[in-house]
């Protein structure tokens, strides 16, 4: 009898301690398991244009299509407050001026949080520009554009989105095309509310071509998108909850780049890059604080 007891204090005792520690993983934001074969479902659900919707590959894959009826967008189950986000992308051929296919983060409390990637569309053989927005606190327009080396109709290429608490870095493929620090030190607001990730496809024919002039040529719709990659390296809740160094993303080797990424940033800056808004002093005729520190 004394043995039974025993065994019924230690299992009290383990579940005790287990619970505390589920708690403390509660309180401190917990990892998102990922493996490279997620399905869509694991982590995402079908946000709106449910029938533009087609899912291939047993869920590996998702196709989104936009006609004049309806675009599509899907998005993640969970709200993130870091992480490193990625998708695969597969653009649309043919004509595609007016039409955006996006990837970001975004909250939907409050003055609004947002980490932006979208494709703008243009006319058969002309380069597809990709456009990289910060909103925090609600302030955005700081946008920044680059024409991608590669068709990125061609095939799927590797989309990806560093968040942790020093920096936000914009991946094309492992190529760093834009680095958004954390300057608060200087009254720069940063993104710190927990970010759903989200995709979606849709006319953006009134700005997204040659602001706005070049229109959408309904004669190629419907148009379509594929995104694979489904796992999720993220953080769930609050961000002040997830900056533990327990998260690879949150290491220190991830608080900068390092100098062959740094390298490759560079070369973006100088020979991809045709937007800025840093430079545009006709828009910013003072620029704004964070475009004059490294």
């Amino acid at each position: 009898m004394m043995v039974y007891k025993h065994m019924g204090m230690r299992r009290q005792c383990i579940s005790f301690f287990a619970a505390v520690f589920l708690f403390l993983v509660a309180a401190a934001g917990r990892a998102v398991p990922s493996t490279d074969t997620a399905g869509f479902d694991e982590n995402y659900y079908v946000e709106w244009g449910n029938d533009h919707v087609l899912s291939l590959n047993q869920g590996r894959e998702i196709q989104l299509s936009m006609d004049k009826s309806s675009g599509s967008g899907f998005g993640s189950k969970q709200r993130y407050g870091s992480g490193f986000f990625e998708m695969r992308i597969k653009l649309l051929g043919n004509d595609s001026a007016g039409v955006v296919t996006t990837f970001y983060l975004t909250s939907h409390e409050g003055k609004h949080d947002e980490v932006d990637l979208e494709f703008l569309g243009n006319r058969e053989g002309k380069p597809i520009a990709l456009q990289t927005n910060v909103f925090s606190n609600g302030q955005g327009n700081r946008e920044q554009r680059i024409l991608l080396w590669f068709d990125p109709t061609a095939d799927f290429h590797s989309y990806k989105l560093l968040w942790n608490q020093h920096h936000i870095v914009f991946y094309v493929d492992d190529t760093p095309i834009r680095v958004f620090k954390n300057n608060t030190e200087i009254g720069v607001k940063y993104p710190s509310q927990p970010m759903q990730i989200e995709a979606s496809l849709w006319n953006g024919d009134s700005w997204a071509t040659d602001g706005g002039q070049t229109k959408t040529n309904w004669s190629f719709a419907p148009f379509k998108a594929h995104y694979r990659g489904f796992d999720v390296h993220g953080c769930v809740g609050a961000a002040a909850n997830c900056h533990s160094s327990s998260f690879w993303w949150n290491d220190v080797k991830y608080w900068q780049l390092d100098e062959s990424q740094q390298k490759a940033y560079d070369v973006v800056k100088r020979k991809y890059m045709n937007y800025d808004y840093c430079k545009d002093t006709r828009r910013y005729p003072n620029p704004p604080p964070e475009c004059l520190v490294a």
